[in-house]
């Protein structure tokens, strides 16, 4: 594979459908998105592979659902790593790419040389839609009794929108020839559409009574989805990440005989939304005494953005509701 190719499909999510069946699909590569990322951060090998996992999982979930504004992604958890929190922001205008940002909270002495999942305890995994002004917002929420954050997100779609939803993921550190270490992460999504809206009556047969995809489809449905499912268990880490294989190859190898068909692949890069003007309505809510408390010694009230560490001061006197020269 040459460089150009190469080049064109890293930060890319590919769409796919099986047109012998009602299953649809995502391919995603992530490269400078995710350097993008961890650079922010001095996280721990374990954090930045939860990290990782979560900002791919993100990328394949936000081109699956058509937003006019933003999907958010969380991990509430009462072990080391207290938060991952991730959000995906759709393209302004037809032909932009998408952006992501993500980052994680944790306690550091808490950390241990454990598995990534061994970091996080007792929680949930949230998917939330923001889809702009005059549009409600939507939340769902799953427990976290799941060895991998992929099985909570497939637990969400299962539980939550009963749609049977898959995901292979592969992520790590990888280094090319004449090149330097980086991460690299490369996965595929695969969910199936449902021919009329299910609603399933009680507890399903998964771990804590989750649903799963036998308590949904009909057996003509679970036929076509054990299929697929079996032909992309034959697929390799290598294969997943790249950069050697196309996804375009990926998807013929894995599905030639469920008839693939892609449509437009979307561009995404690393992006943070933060500005100085957020800062000041998010301290806005608060009284001149509060903002007291939160002057430093050299007399100014600084904020940090976890996602990309920008780094603002401000005025205390152009802060808050009770401010005397607000904007400036």
């Amino acid at each position: 594979m040459t460089l150009g190719p190469k080049i064109a499909w890293d930060d890319n999510v590919l769409p796919f459908q099986l047109d012998r069946s009602d299953i649809r699909g995502r391919v995603a590569r992530l490269d400078g998105v995710l350097d993008g990322i961890l650079k922010q951060h001095d996280y721990p090998p374990a954090v930045e592979a939860l990290v990782a996992e979560m900002a791919l999982l993100t990328a394949l979930i936000g081109q699956t659902i058509k937003l006019r504004w933003k999907l958010s992604l969380q991990v509430q958890s009462k072990g080391p790593v207290r938060m991952i929190a991730t959000d995906f922001y759709a393209p302004e205008k037809e032909g932009e790419p998408a952006r992501i940002r993500a980052y994680a909270s944790f306690d550091r002495d808490r950390i241990t040389d454990g598995r990534p999942m061994d970091q996080v305890g007792e929680g949930y995994f949230a998917i939330l839609m923001d889809q702009g002004k005059g549009m409600q917002p939507y939340q769902g929420i799953t427990p976290l009794v799941t060895s991998s954050l992929s099985d909570a997100a497939e637990g969400y779609f299962a539980q939550s929108e009963q749609l049977p939803t898959r995901f292979q993921l592969s992520f790590g550190r990888s280094t090319e020839k004449g090149g330097q270490e980086h991460w690299r992460a490369g996965g595929v999504m695969l969910q199936h559409m449902p021919k009329q809206s299910p609603h399933v009556q009680g507890g399903g047969t998964g771990e804590g009574g989750l649903l799963q995809a036998d308590d949904i489809l009909s057996e003509d449905e679970g036929e076509d989805w054990r299929r697929a499912n079996f032909h992309l268990d034959t697929v390799e880490d290598m294969e997943l990440i790249g950069p050697s294989l196309p996804p375009t190859e990926l998807l013929v190898r894995l599905f030639h005989e469920e008839s693939p068909r892609v449509f437009d692949s979307l561009p995404v890069r690393f992006g943070c939304t933060c500005s100085e003007d957020r800062v000041r309505q998010s301290l806005s809510i608060y009284s001149a005494k509060d903002i007291e408390k939160m002057t430093t010694e050299e007399g100014i009230v600084t904020a940090d953005c976890q996602f990309c560490g920008a780094h603002y001061e401000l005025d205390p006197k152009t802060v808050g509701f009770e401010a005397e020269d607000a904007g400036k």
